[in-house]
Formats: structure tokens, C-alpha cells, sequence
């Protein structure tokens, strides 16, 4: 059992505290100033520490921050008078987890560090099951194939394609086929290849050396080198863009490559592993992504089924969900009632998985009793919700500045159709800057179309990228790549 640590620079307090916890059958361990206890955490750590607020060589409080950047779940009682309110107050603001004015009666301080100690227990019991948490989880007959398939491809080191829907868990599969290869003590790397504007995208792929473009003051590995004897995982690879899917090609092809601006060419010993929510067949087909690649990359396909086609599984994955949320945040974990459970597994989630989470993570926030019933739930799984309608989004827009139309221009032709109202208005835009000579026209307006699809689906989802990404038919990293490029504040 680990100890009791009392600080104090008064030898009756430490003297009457170590009595009172030995008859408890309580170790104890004693220090007469801060310098001391935080030199013995270097072999030890206690269960508890008691620890004076005032003592010459360093306060508690000072204590306080030291010991919870080195153990933020100990749970620290701070002895302080009774008329030092101000420092109890920035106790309990540095984490404290009480403060015992003095002079304190004693049963009531052995009593305080009784439920010191069970709230160290409890902590560690919870940090013990999260340890013991599988890494996936899932009984559903689709994920029982995946988890298959991952067995199976244990001891290879053979290319796989990932397929599945965003939020679906793509990355938690490709770290388990690394962490069960022979590759798992070596690095696993992952790069959303649609999060990274394509300017920099090569770089961040192959490295560059110093001076191979404004900006590049040093060499830089990149992300082939920085996993080599390891894995490296191109998340949503169907938004690669395609003068570089000629040179990710030659690296899986002989795993030769070169720097940005180098002419030594590198090796790298890395398997790849790939993740995407497009159907690639179809990127073929259009032209926008190599056949030879899609060859390259499609050895072994594993397809991660949405959350609607596992739902016996939602039950298991909101108790997770919601014991990590409570366990981030230092609170007791709710519990979802049968009937609200009930709302959870018939609702199709667009966000999958990770909309499942971040609904757990809400309730954890804002439910407002331990058991969650169905009224307690977000309104996106209410009956009968509906969104907003957008009102703000044109005053959101970036504009460009204002085009006078020459007189002489043609006025577009008006619209029957309320419908086709936006085409019409738009084409009359487009016709006022083409006979002003306007560059970038092209530009221009399909940087507005983009920017009022993304702000009314982010107002349909109220603000939520996952599911906006879904009812747009476009990845999240794209969204938020878009947002980005577009400059929208939202």
C-alpha cells in the first residue's frame, strides 16, 4: 500500500498526524518542506499528500502546481487557516482535492484523508480498465470479419486498402494491423493526405532539402523516411492529387525516392497502409486517380462497415464512450436508460462511430442527471427535428468587391422556376463580371457556391463538420480543408 506523505515545517502537526494514521493502519511518510518531498518523487509516489499552505522554502500552493504536472490524479488536501479564504480558493483552482482549516479536529482529518485515499483507489482502478479496454470494439458479425482479417494478416506485411465511411474507425483498423505485424516496434506514421493543401503535400510525403523552395531553412525528413521500419497510413488517399500519385507510385514500386529539391535519391522500408470513404473505382473511371496506383494500393481490402450495419454494437461503444468522457473530465459517468438506449441503437448515425462519441461526450457535459432518458438526449435524435433555416449565411460570405455591369449588357433572362431562381442570379453575376473583363471569374464564384453549400449544411448539422461532410457527399478533411481556403468563421 502506498503511503500517506505529510509536508508541514511544524513538527506537532507532522508528530499528531503520523499517530492518528498509524492507529488507522495507515502509512505514513513525513517531510518538513517542499524540497524534500519533491526530491523523493523521483524513487516514490504516495496515495495521498497532505501539504501546509505556508512553510519557508516554498509554499503549498507552489507544491500543489509542481506535483500535479507530475501526478495530476493525486489527490492533494492543502492545510490552511481559517481566515485564509483566498488561499483555499486558489487551492481548490490549482486542484486540490479539499482544504483542512487548522487547527483541524483530528477525526475529521483522518476522516478527509480517508476519502483521499478511496478517490486514489477509485482513479486507479478506472485508469487500470481503460488500460484493459480493447482497442476496438465490436460483436457485430461485420466487425468479427474485420477483426478476422486482421489476424489473418498478422505476421504479413503486405499493402491494405481500407475502405468505409467518415467516422467509421479507419485508423483505429490500420493501427491494429500495425501494432499485430511484424512492424509493431517500428513507427507507425499517419498523414491525412485531404488535410494538407497539395503545395505542401509532396514535402510533407518525402521531405525537402534546405533552400528547395521559400521558406526552407533546414532539411526535413518526411513522413516515408520518419516511418521507415514501420507503417505509414494514408488516410482519404482518394484526395491525393494526381501528379503526386505518380511519385507515391515509384516509392511502392521500388521504394525509391527523392527530396524536394535533393538529387540523392532515399529508401525507405515502409509498408503503407490506406484509408479512404470514396469509391476508387469510380475515381478511375473519372480520371482523377490512377489505375496503376489503385492496382497498387487494392492488394487486400478491408471494408469497415457504418455504424447502421453493426448497431448491436452501440450499447457496448456508448458505456466506453461515456466512462472515457467521465474519466477526461473528472466526473461520475451517466448511464443511459433503457429507453434512451432504445433512440441511440435506432438511429442511423451519419457521423458513425465518431458521432457516437461526440454524443456520449455532449451528455457527459450537458445531461442533466446520472441517467440519460431520451428527453436528455441532443435534438438531432429527437422526433420530428428539424434544422434552422439558414438566415445569416450570405453576411458570412467572403465577398469579392462590387462589379458595375456596363449599361449595354444584356440582362439575363428571368426565371420561371423558383428552383432554378439561384441559376438564374448566378448567371447574371457571372455575366456582369465576364463583359467588366474580371479575372478569375471561375474562381471567384465557385469560391462562393462552395462557401454558402458548406455554411448551409454546417447550419442544417448546427455546426457539427462530420455530419455536414455526410449530407454534402464529401470527406471531413475535405470540409475542413475548405473552410479553411474559403476563410469562413465558423
Amino acid at each position: 500500500m502506498k503511503s500517506i506523505w505529510v509536508v508541514d515545517d511544524d513538527h506537532s502537526i507532522r508528530f499528531v498526524l503520523e499517530k492518528a494514521l498509524a492507529r488507522e493502519g495507515l502509512p505514513v511518510r513525513s517531510f518538513s518542506n517542499a524540497r524534500d518531498m519533491l526530491a523523493a518523487l523521483d524513487d516514490d509516489a504516495p496515495q495521498v499528500l497532505v501539504s501546509d499552505i505556508r512553510m519557508p522554502g516554498g509554499s503549498g500552493l507552489e507544491l500543489l502546481a509542481k506535483v500535479k504536472a507530475r501526478l495530476p490524479a493525486l489527490p492533494v488536501i492543502i492545510m490552511t487557516a481559517y481566515s485564509d479564504l483566498d488561499s483555499a480558493v486558489s487551492a481548490f483552482q490549482g486542484g486540490a482535492f479539499e482544504y483542512l482549516p487548522k487547527p483541524f479536529d483530528l477525526p475529521r482529518a483522518v476522516e478527509l484523508i480517508r476519502r483521499a485515499q478511496e478517490e486514489s483507489q477509485r482513479e486507479a482502478g478506472e485508469q487500470e480498465a481503460a488500460a484493459q479496454v480493447p482497442e476496438m470494439l465490436g460483436q457485430a458479425p461485420a466487425m468479427q470479419d474485420v477483426f478476422r482479417a486482421i489476424g489473418r494478416l498478422s505476421q504479413s506485411n503486405v499493402t491494405v486498402m481500407i475502405t468505409g465511411e467518415s467516422g467509421s474507425g479507419k485508423e483505429l483498423v490500420a493501427r491494429a494491423l500495425h501494432k499485430h505485424s511484424p512492424r509493431g516496434e517500428g513507427p507507425f506514421v499517419a498523414i491525412n493526405t485531404a488535410a494538407i493543401p497539395k503545395d505542401l503535400l509532396e514535402s510533407e510525403l518525402f521531405g525537402h532539402e534546405r533552400g528547395a523552395f521559400t521558406g526552407a531553412q533546414a532539411s526535413r525528413r518526411g513522413r516515408f523516411e520518419q516511418a521507415d521500419g514501420g507503417t505509414l497510413f494514408l488516410d482519404e488517399i482518394g484526395d491525393m492529387p494526381f501528379e503526386l500519385q505518380t511519385r507515391l507510385l515509384r516509392v511502392l514500386s521500388d521504394g525509391q525516392f527523392y527530396r524536394v529539391g535533393g538529387h540523392s535519391p532515399m529508401r525507405s522500408n515502409v509498408r503503407v497502409i490506406a484509408a479512404t470513404h470514396q469509391n476508387l473505382e469510380e475515381r478511375v473511371r473519372q480520371g482523377v486517380f490512377r489505375e496503376d496506383l489503385f492496382h497498387r494500393l487494392n492488394v487486400i481490402r478491408l471494408r469497415l462497415p457504418p455504424l447502421r450495419e453493426r448497431r448491436e454494437d452501440i450499447p457496448a461503444l456508448a458505456r466506453h464512450f461515456l466512462q472515457r468522457s467521465a474519466t477526461e473530465l473528472g466526473v461520475e459517468p451517466k448511464r443511459l436508460s433503457d429507453a434512451a438506449l432504445t433512440v441511440l441503437t435506432h438511429f442511423d448515425f451519419p457521423g458513425n462511430v465518431r458521432q457516437l462519441e461526440n454524443i456520449c461526450h455532449w451528455l457527459s457535459v450537458m445531461a442533466p442527471s446520472q441517467v440519460v432518458e431520451p428527453k436528455d438526449l441532443p435534438d438531432e435524435l429527437q422526433p420530428g427535428y428539424v434544422a434552422a433555416p439558414l438566415v445569416t449565411a450570405q453576411a458570412q460570405l467572403p465577398q469579392p468587391g462590387p462589379v458595375a455591369a456596363p449599361a449595354a449588357a444584356p440582362a439575363a433572362p428571368a426565371s420561371t422556376s423558383s428552383g432554378e431562381g439561384w441559376l438564374a442570379d448566378m448567371a447574371a453575376d457571372a455575366r456582369a463580371r465576364l463583359a467588366a473583363g474580371e479575372p478569375d471569374v471561375w474562381d471567384a464564384l465557385t469560391k462562393r457556391f462552395e462557401a454558402q453549400l458548406i455554411l448551409t449544411a454546417l447550419d442544417i448539422t448546427r455546426g457539427r463538420r462530420i455530419e455536414a461532410a455526410q449530407k454534402l457527399g464529401i470527406g471531413r478533411n475535405t470540409i475542413t480543408r475548405k473552410i479553411q481556403e474559403l476563410g469562413l468563421d465558423v
